[in-house]
């Protein structure tokens, strides 16, 4: 039986929370709790995060008055209370789910989504654009920035404290610090905040003041209540606090970001604060729910699963790409001792767990940091290492310019491995890697490829690990391959396509790259039932492009299509056709398959690909659409 939730069930907007006594919002919180542990053991979804900032969500949004005031969330990780706190209670079994409530945040989900978000690094700028806005519109509402301990570590949060201490306008930025953010945080900023962390002390002090004031006759308790919360910064040691005070900031803090108690008196006095606001709060991942405490990476990210037995049911599952590509990446690693690896936060997503365990002296993670990651991996290729450069394809869109400038116009060796191409499916938008082809495809000295499945995967990654003569980059999708490819297969050579079958007299070719080529080839086998003989082509490499095979597959055929799951715009298939053009075979019938000029939203992977087209079924559509013509004016 679902747990009863009293208050939040009438909860549409979060100023209904100003109504609610301090004992009555800790009964707020309780339900949020549960209603996040209920709907995520059901939908998946990011479980651990969330349950950290339960009564941080709720002390702010008890005391802050939203709307008009904005409340702006560094990714939708920690923002699942919010979501709770806004009315969304009855949508929340749709949450991850096609058509229902992103795992994110969007503007055109709820008003109170003021700035949507999925990578982390953004809310603190986002949040001085809107103070900005208001202080040139005359209006009045307060701004509250929410970031993570790794976000706020990221050179975007570092250059908004900047500016936001030059303009001395009102903001507050609430610091959740959970020591993480999905694996464990490092850097030196990292280890200043555990710094401060150490000192519990301090929050005796300011509870110890707290008590002097009160004593207080007259109304010198009132005018002090708005600082007594700062006697911890001002009684403790210079260094805490300095790094924010120096560029700006009153700090506070650090502070329990569970005791409700507290945190409602810390936010209902910094309400009344000028200028910008440093709120420091520690909070513990999986907060209410043992196993999450004890394991916050493992129930970072989860599947449904059961509440009591805390069993996650898994599908048995062919491997993946992140672990053949972890896999090589050691095995290649154990042979040279030049290759190093470097990831931007995410060592257990990209493979490279294993890695750093094994080479700990060669392994770098960089934090929410991918510029940095990028330069820093062509710093070390100049220096005649070996970099291999694991990064989301979704997050190495934050290094465009770093490729660019700092890699492909100096011809640097680096390895890019970009982990989540095409469609991610529930993370949605913010996390498809939909664009990569395009953004790097047009760069000067850069080769690009894309395994058709796991074993070509590993066969890329040796084959990289080998290439000195430039910047490399493969591009491969989230999960496992297909089996139903051949086993046969030939050996990877630059710009080297490889050919699946060709027959004698060919009716279409059938170009496809990466994870699209397994859906062809089983799309040939359908149209051959049919009597459509088919030539398939594995692409294999992006760029350069093999135009002679191309050439000679298509010129049989006298019609092609293209398979990719990238934007039409500047990828694959645009390849192809200016390669046939160019060839004298740019007037042959054809059909370009790619993901939309859209933002595709959030579902299972299969679900969007059908919904796109790049499914068997969607292939064997368009053959017949441009097919059946022609078969009826050649053949009798």
């Amino acid at each position: 039986m679902d747990f009863a939730f009293k208050h939040l069930s009438k909860i549409v907007q979060p100023s209904d929370l100003l109504r609610l006594s301090d004992k009555e919002l800790q009964e707020v919180a309780e339900e949020v709790r549960r209603a996040i542990l209920e709907h995520v053991s059901r939908t998946g979804g990011h479980l651990s995060s969330n349950l950290g900032t339960v009564e941080l969500t709720v002390a702010m949004y008890a005391t802050f008055n939203i709307p008009p005031d904005k409340v702006v969330w560094d990714t939708g990780h920690q923002a699942y209370p919010h979501k709770l706190l806004t009315g969304r209670l009855d949508r929340f079994p749709t949450l991850r789910k096609h058509g229902g409530l992103s795992g994110f945040l969007k503007r055109d989900e709820n008003e109170n989504d003021v700035f949507g978000a999925g990578h982390a690094g953004t809310a603190i700028s986002a949040a001085l654009g809107l103070a900005v806005a208001r202080d040139q519109l005359g209006t009045k509402e307060r701004v509250v920035a929410v970031a993570g301990d790794a976000a706020i570590a990221s050179g975007m949060s570092w250059e908004a404290l900047n500016h936001a201490g030059e303009l001395r306008t009102n903001l507050s930025v609430v610091l959740n610090d959970n020591r993480m953010s999905i694996s464990p945080n490092v850097g030196a900023l990292t280890n200043y905040l555990a710094k401060l962390r150490s000192r519990p002390w301090l929050q005796q002090i300011a509870h110890r003041a707290k008590s002097a004031i009160e004593r207080v006759p007259g109304p010198f308790p009132k005018v002090a209540a708005g600082l007594r919360h700062g006697i911890t910064h001002y009684l403790a040691p210079e260094d805490t606090g300095t790094i924010f005070e120096e560029i700006g900031w009153e700090y506070i803090g650090p502070i329990d970001g569970h005791d409700l108690p507290t945190l409602l008196d810390v936010f209902r006095n910094v309400r009344t604060l000028a200028g910008p606001v440093f709120v420091h709060a520690i909070t513990v991942k999986g907060k209410g729910y043992d196993v999450a405490e004890a394991d916050s990476t493992k129930w970072h990210g989860v599947i449904p699963f059961d509440l009591e037995s805390h069993e996650m049911k898994r599908a048995a599952t062919l491997p993946t790409y992140t672990q053949a590509f972890g896999e090589t990446v050691v095995e290649c690693a154990h042979s040279d001792e030049k290759i190093v690896a470097i990831t931007a936060a995410m060592p257990d997503g990209t493979g490279l767990s294993k890695f750093g365990e094994l080479f700990p002296s060669r392994f770098y993670d960089t934090g929410i940091a991918e510029q940095h990651a990028v330069t820093f991996a062509a710093g070390l290729a100049a220096g005649g290492i070996r970099p291999f450069c694991a990064i989301y394809s979704t997050f190495m869109q934050r290094g465009f310019d770093q490729i660019l400038h700092d890699v492909c116009l100096q011809n640097l060796p680096v390895r890019f491995f970009m982990d989540r191409a095409g469609l991610v499916g529930d993370d949605g938008p913010t996390h498809h890697g939909a664009f990569d082809i395009s953004f790097l495809s047009f760069i000067p000295n850069l080769t690009l490829l894309a395994p058709r499945d796991t074993t070509e995967m590993a066969e890329m990654t040796r084959w990289m690990a080998t290439y000195d003569a430039g910047p490399t980059a493969v591009r491969y999708p989230r999960g496992s391959s297909s089996d139903a490819l051949p086993e046969a297969r030939s050996t990877i050579e630059l710009g080297k396509a490889e050919v699946l079958q060709s027959p004698k007299s060919p009716d279409v070719c059938i170009i496809a790259i990466g994870s699209m080529v397994a859906g062809a080839w089983l799309a040939a086998k359908e149209l051959e039932k049919d009597g459509i003989a088919c030539s398939v082509i594995n692409g294999r490499f992006v760029k350069p492009i093999d135009s002679k095979t191309i050439c000679e597959e298509v010129s049989k055929a006298g019609t092609w299509i293209s398979i990719e799951e990238n934007v039409r715009a500047g990828g694959f298939g645009e390849k192809v056709r200016e390669t046939l053009a160019g060839n004298h075979l740019g007037h042959l019938p054809s059909e370009l398959l790619t993901l939309p000029d859209a933002f595709v939203d959030h579902g299972t992977q299969a679900l969007l690909r059908s919904s796109c087209g790049l499914d068997v079924e969607g292939v064997v559509r368009s053959v017949k659409s441009i097919i059946r013509p022609n078969i009826a004016i050649v053949k009798p």
